[in-house]
């Protein structure tokens, strides 16, 4: 193996990891940029170092990939109840392997088609897929009510709720009030909002809360679903 051929696999499976990570973090997902960028480089790096020996099957190398990536993918996925969550977040990276491997291969323009067609997938199929959800028949078309409450400083009131609305748009979650409540002479204020799902996939109100629990300023935070 030469220096070019070193160099162009590992490039190619650092650009299309980023590539498809570059979508994931731009929606907060638990494996963002830097996952699937290490995934792709690293599945590249173990195939160049297969196709380094003069003798061996460089795909036993590559089997033991997809294997090592099984249990990666497993880490992310999280169950709550009857919600399963990061089950895609476990297939993209499952797919970010595989686009490293064809870099690792030598397979420059297999590997930055490979990764094209995730980011398709993960964007353009995101809207046909929760149309076919809320179809007569899922069950995802029965609005549910959620409660979220956090404590928060006073002083950061205000930026934790902007927080909230953005972390809600573009879902299928809607922001029906919030109201804050407390002395703010104490520095701290409770916030109250109420949302509304279409259906049981309570992941963006997870999400959202999750997000802002990040906030320094934010001493607690919690969700629940209440009463229809």
């Amino acid at each position: 193996m030469d220096s070019l051929h070193f160099v162009t696999g590992l490039g190619t499976g650092l650009v299309s990891g980023a590539l498809i990570g570059v979508e994931r973090q731009w929606r907060q997902r638990m494996a963002g940029l830097r996952t699937n960028t290490l995934v792709a480089t690293g599945s590249a790096l173990f195939v160049l170092l297969s196709s380094s020996f003069g003798s061996g099957d460089p795909s036993r190398v590559a089997a033991q990939v997809v294997s090592g990536i099984g249990f990666l993918g497993a880490g992310v996925i999280m169950r709550d109840g009857l919600t399963v969550t990061g089950i895609n977040t476990a297939a993209t990276l499952w797919c970010s392997a595989a686009v490293g491997s064809l870099a690792g291969a030598g397979l420059t323009a297999y590997a930055l088609a490979g990764a094209a067609a995730i980011v398709a997938v993960n964007t353009a199929l995101r809207g046909l897929a929760r149309r076919l959800d809320r179809q007569p028949g899922s069950g995802d078309e029965v609005p549910t009510p959620y409660t979220v409450e956090a404590v928060v400083a006073a002083g950061d009131e205000a930026h934790v709720r902007t927080l909230l609305v953005q972390c809600l748009a573009g879902s299928d979650s809607r922001l029906h009030a919030v109201a804050s409540t407390g002395d703010r002479a104490d520095g701290q204020v409770r916030i109250h909002a109420e949302i509304t799902s279409d259906g049981a996939d309570s992941t963006p109100v997870e999400t959202a809360v999750a997000r802002i629990s990040m906030e320094p300023s934010v001493a607690s935070a919690a969700w629940r679903r209440t009463a229809a």
